[in-house]
This record gives structure tokens, C-alpha cells and sequence, in this order.
């Protein structure tokens, strides 16, 4: 039995090295298995010196081995920056003009540098390449998906929708939807629909002020997939009292991940 471990890479990313660490469970030589991929990896793995909390990945891929026998590899993304970096990292700009809340400060408005197309370059043609070339990875799109949280949701929506080739299902977590009017969303869904579109797993709080703003954007977002998208690889969990934190996020993501690894062959 080889025993769980969690690896730290060191990557080339265009503003410097970046940190990404792969968790693989205890597993029997030559043993495989199917890789999530996340953004914030350094918020899924502990809780020590943590500003905002932790999701658990490890005890949720834990917990689902016991419940259903199936495990997966967590791939996680650090960002270590200020929050304006890791916004713009995680914001594409081809879904449309960002709109910016009317009362920014023009000091701030001159920091705003969406950048997510870069970001997703670099999960795709750097990251998966060396997970796949060092790790029991199983390969192709119905062994892999994506999942983030507020702009890292934005940017896993992104980047699956981008990638129906590489990537099955996304976990897409209080998303950061509103920045897009909803014309150029819809453009954009039309743009990169394909025969195969992976499943997109939403979830929503509300119970803080930042969660009610976010609903906003994930509701009209959501009505218009509804028109465009396959309905049977939509779904969405809201519940109104959760405020925008891991805390909330922890526990759906065992259940994203249950249903990655339970539909993976069907999606």
C-alpha cells in the first residue's frame, strides 16, 4: 500500500512561478484515478494559518472512498496574492466587457486586468500535462473536472465551457457571474456550445450580502443555459442561509464530488 501524499510543484506561469499542490489518496501500486481540478489550493488541504478556512478535500475524498469505494486526485492551484490579483486572474475578458461596480474608485478601476484566458492556458498546457506525467492520473475528459469558489467558480465555468474536450463536469461554486450583462453572456454560451458539454454543478448561498449579489448573476446566467444548454446536464443547489465562506463550500463539495465520480462515465 503506497500511502496518501500531498506533493507541492513548482510551475511557470507568466507573473512567476506558481505553487500547485496534488493530493493523491493511500492507494495500491499501479492503482488510478480521476483528478478534480481547483483553484485556491491553498485553502482545500488544512486549516492551520488559514485567513479564510478550509474544504476538506481530504477528508471529503476519505469519506467518499468509505461511502461508494471511489477516490479521486485533488489537484490545487495556489494563489497567494492580494484578493485584486487572484479577481483578476480569475476573470476572463471574452465573455464580454467587465462591469464594474458604479461606485469603484477610479483608483481602483486602473488595477482591474481581467486575465482568466492566461489562467485557463495555463491549467490546460502546464499544469494537466505534468499532473498527468508524475501522478496515477487516469486520463481523457470523463476522468476529469474542474471546481472553484467565487472567481475561481467564474473561472471553472470559464475554463470547462472553454474545454469540453479535457473536462466532463465543473463544480461551480457562488460564482462571480455579475460582472457580465447578460447579452454578452448569452453570446458567449452560444460562441463555444459543442456536441459534448460537460455537466455544471451550481450552488448558491445567501445568507450574507455578498451571496445575495452573487445570486443575481448566477440566476440570470443559470435562465439563460436553460435555453441553450442540455437541461440534463444542469443542476443547481441554493441554500439561502449560507454565507459566502468554505465553510459552506466544504460540505457540497463531497457531494460534487460524489456525483463527478458516481456519473463521470455518462457525462
Amino acid at each position: 500500500m503506497i500511502q496518501e501524499q500531498i506533493t507541492t510543484l513548482t510551475l511557470p506561469y507568466p507573473l512567476g512561478d506558481k505553487r500547485v499542490r496534488v493530493y493523491v489518496p493511500a492507494h495500491e501500486e499501479g492503482e488510478t484515478f480521476p483528478v478534480v481540478y481547483m483553484t485556491d489550493g491553498q485553502n482545500l488541504f488544512e486549516d492551520t494559518d488559514l485567513r479564510f478556512g478550509c474544504w476538506y478535500t481530504r477528508e471529503a475524498v476519505a469519506e467518499e472512498r468509505s461511502r461508494s469505494g471511489q477516490a479521486a486526485i485533488i489537484v490545487g492551484i495556489h494563489n497567494d496574492e492580494s484578493p485584486r490579483q487572484r479577481a483578476n486572474e480569475l476573470t476572463p475578458k471574452s465573455i464580454g466587457t467587465v462591469m464594474l461596480p458604479p461606485d469603484m474608485p477610479e483608483e481602483e478601476r486602473v488595477h482591474v486586468n481581467p486575465s482568466g484566458e492566461v489562467f485557463d492556458d495555463f491549467v490546460v498546457n502546464t499544469v494537466m500535462p505534468a499532473v498527468e506525467a508524475q501522478f496515477p492520473v487516469r486520463k481523457g475528459r470523463n476522468e476529469t473536472a474542474f471546481c472553484g469558489s467565487s472567481s475561481g467558480g467564474l473561472q471553472s465555468y470559464f475554463t470547462a465551457l472553454s474545454h469540453p474536450d479535457k473536462f466532463c463536469a465543473a463544480g461551480v461554486f457562488s460564482p462571480a457571474l455579475m460582472f457580465y450583462s447578460p447579452e454578452d453572456m448569452r453570446s458567449w454560451i452560444a460562441s463555444v456550445m459543442r456536441d459534448n458539454m460537460p455537466y455544471l454543478y451550481f450552488y448558491m448561498g445567501g445568507g450574507d450580502e455578498l451571496e445575495q449579489i452573487l445570486a443575481i448573476g448566477m440566476d440570470r446566467t443559470y435562465d439563460i443555459l436553460m435555453e441553450l444548454y442540455p437541461p440534463e446536464k444542469l443542476s443547481s443547489v441554493i441554500l439561502p442561509d449560507q454565507k459566502h465562506h468554505e465553510s459552506a463550500w466544504a460540505p457540497i463539495f463531497k457531494d460534487f464530488l460524489h456525483t463527478f465520480l458516481a456519473r463521470r462515465a455518462e457525462l
